[in-house]
């Protein structure tokens, strides 16, 4: 087989990615505003609930004004070292070529080991599954926690907060067909305005209570834990409500870049969180620590309180749509990289390749987020629930983040385990802290993370068995193809495209065309389609066409795991290299596969996994939909497999 050339082409390039070109001071602008209205809506949030919390597991009648700036002071320095310090320094340094996440952290990991060990894609999975936990639960507390400022405005409107709610979500969850392109432009101004909100009304009462600043000091935070060790546990767990919401400086790194995110958390986001949570504390110094429930509503004016709450219900919405964005990302890298099965993909915009709409994955969502509120009905209930999760990938990422900087950055042994000492010690309080929450609505989270984990571990080792039975089955590729050059069938005009995953074995389609139709296409293609561990693929490595004969060629295309794999698109590329590629006389030839579970093995666990594999498979969306083939030019033909 003879080389011909490769080339190609960057299908859908996010116009969003400016990690490697120059900024104008406008686009640099409008990325900053762009990410105070995405990437930190969630944590933007979490002043409406997270020092209540806090206030809430204190001894009750011995608590003082030391307490609270105990507490105040272990907020200031949780926000100040797992965000500052851990988030903005380091982890978002770690890009995959500009991408950001979990998944991009692995695939940064993987690439300086020859055979990755299973621990880091193990690692992976959980870190996504553990996403998903989240995702059910940010919609569902910071819409409940808005909402529930109602109650101060009118006492009588409290039976109606639960149902506003599952209103608002159902709501957010029908506009995501749509797309977020018109609806993103105000996100970024409207939570600009939340956090100088935050930070205006937060820093009247500072000024009336200065001294409230002496929780600046870490040893009253120390203090705090050492004398208050029967609940030291408990309080980190409402603490750690202040940093949720950290994972999406990494997650959406690739959307606008390392400079943008970072001047936004210093410029603004930073030190308004700051100055609202200080002027919580002035507020309940001042008025006494048995005056107040809920700090951050009753701290505002009457006459600002109803136009409070609908902001904040606003800020609300436009964090839970950053997380079922960040959702549809994650899914979408998790089907590139074969962890989990196919499933429709709507592109929403024509020039941003990142916004998409997963039906399936929204259907999900919605049921789980509504079923939680009518769980739950309060956000102090669902408090117990919230952190598990976002722990748990913290964790993940301190894990692979160590990698990284063993492996990548060939940092000093020294250095990389000091920092992982610091931060397991930070990292591992927080997840042990809600740990212990278990029982009291905790299960939920870590429920959703196990089953996602399980179903992409089944996916994974199912997929692996059947490609290793397909290809005991198949026929070698190079001896079908010097037996058709030898013994030709009867030869039709047109460019017949078999899909096949194996690169070395005949295509299954292939073996059954010849079989049932006896004749043979003028040109036939053996294309297999390929994920990178980069996000994105260049221009000079997209496509790749090899000459097996006159009547063979053998094609792979390589797809980022960030990018739609738009096949007659890339194959178009073939313009380029004197191939003459017309879609109008090129049929498909796909191989649908029947999954039968095999007899009943030994091992009960293997019999589990064939069944809920072969269901995921039944369920996985048709090939011809996410390959975006048109359908009039497809075969398809089907076999039977039993595993």
């Amino acid at each position: 087989m003879t080389q011909t050339n490769t080339a190609g082409a960057h299908a859908g390039v996010d116009a969003s990615d400016h990690s490697s070109q120059p900024q104008s001071r406008k686009d640099l602008s409008l990325l900053i505003l762009g990410a105070i209205g995405v990437v930190y809506g969630d944590i933007g949030t979490s002043p409406i609930y997270a020092f209540r919390e806090a206030m809430h597991v204190r001894p009750g009648a011995a608590s003082s004004s030391s307490e609270i700036l105990g507490l105040l002071s272990l907020i200031v320095w949780a926000l100040t070292l797992t965000v500052s310090l851990k988030y903005v320094f380091f982890v978002t340094r770690a890009d995959n070529n500009g991408e950001g996440g979990t998944l991009s952290l692995v695939a940064l990991a993987r690439k300086t080991f020859t055979n990755p060990p299973v621990w880091i894609t193990m690692l992976g999975v959980l870190g996504a599954a553990l996403f998903y936990g989240d995702a059910i639960i940010t919609p569902a507390i910071s819409v409940l926690s808005a909402v529930e400022g109602l109650e101060l405005v009118a006492p009588d409107l409290s039976r109606w907060v639960v149902p506003i709610t599952l209103v608002i979500i159902v709501g957010v969850f029908f506009v995501q067909r749509f797309g977020t392109a018109k609806v993103s432009i105000v996100f970024g101004p409207i939570t600009a305005i939340w956090f100088l909100t935050l930070g205006f009304s937060g820093l009247v009462h500072i000024i009336d209570y200065p001294s409230v600043l002496w929780a600046l000091n870490p040893l009253l935070g120390v203090e705090f834990l050492a004398t208050h060790i029967g609940i030291a546990f408990v309080v980190v767990g409402a603490i750690f409500l202040a940093v949720t919401g950290a994972e999406a400086l990494y997650v959406d790194l690739g959307h606008f870049g390392r400079r943008p995110i970072v001047l936004a958390w210093f410029g603004l986001v930073f030190p308004c969180l700051l100055l609202n949570y200080f002027g919580q504390g002035a507020f309940v110094l001042e008025v006494g620590v048995h005056n107040v429930e809920s700090p951050f509503f009753e701290m505002q004016p009457d006459w600002a309180l109803l136009p409070f709450v609908g902001l904040a219900t606003l800020a609300t919405i436009i964090a839970s749509q950053a997380v079922i964005s960040g959702t549809y990302s994650l899914t979408q890298q998790a089907i590139a990289l074969n962890m989990l099965p196919r499933m429709v993909v709507t592109h929403t915009s024509e020039t941003q390749s990142g916004q998409i709409y997963m039906p399936q994955i929204t259907t999900m969502l919605m049921v789980g987020v509504l079923l939680l509120v009518l769980m739950f009905r309060s956000s102090s209930a669902l408090s117990a629930a919230y952190g598990i999760a976002v722990a748990g990938v913290m964790v993940v990422t301190l894990a692979l983040l160590l990698v990284v900087m063993w492996r990548n950055w060939k940092w000093p042994p020294v250095a990389v385990v000091g920092f992982g000492i610091l931060f397991a010690v930070i990292d591992g309080g927080f997840f042990t802290a809600n740990a212990s929450k278990l029982f009291q609505g905790g299960w939920v989270p870590a429920a959703v993370a196990a089953g996602v984990a399980i179903l992409m571990w089944t996916w994974m080792t199912g997929r692996r068995r059947l490609a290793d039975k397909t290809r005991r089955d198949e026929v070698p590729l190079q001896f079908l193809v010097d037996n058709l050059s030898k013994k030709k069938p009867t030869l039709v005009p047109g460019t017949a495209v078999f899909l096949t995953s194996d690169i070395e074995g005949a295509p299954t389609a292939l073996l059954h065309s010849l079989k049932h139709y006896k004749v043979l296409h003028e040109q036939n293609v053996i294309l297999t389609v390929r994920t990178s561990a980069s996000p994105r693929v260049p221009d000079d490595e997209k496509v790749t066409i090899d000459a097996y004969n006159e009547l063979f060629s053998r094609v792979v295309v390589t797809f980022g795991y960030m990018e739609s794999p738009n096949i007659p698109k890339a194959l178009a590329l073939g313009r380029k290299l004197g191939w003459k590629f017309d879609i109008m006389s090129t049929s498909f030839f796909l191989s649908r596969r029947s999954l039968k579970p095999g007899p009943k093995p030994g091992n009960p666990l293997r019999f589990w996994q064939d069944r809920v594999f072969t269901r995921l498979a039944k369920n996985a969306s048709d090939a011809t939909e996410y390959f975006h083939i048109p359908t009039g030019r497809v075969v398809e033909i089907g076999t039977q497999v039993v595993l």
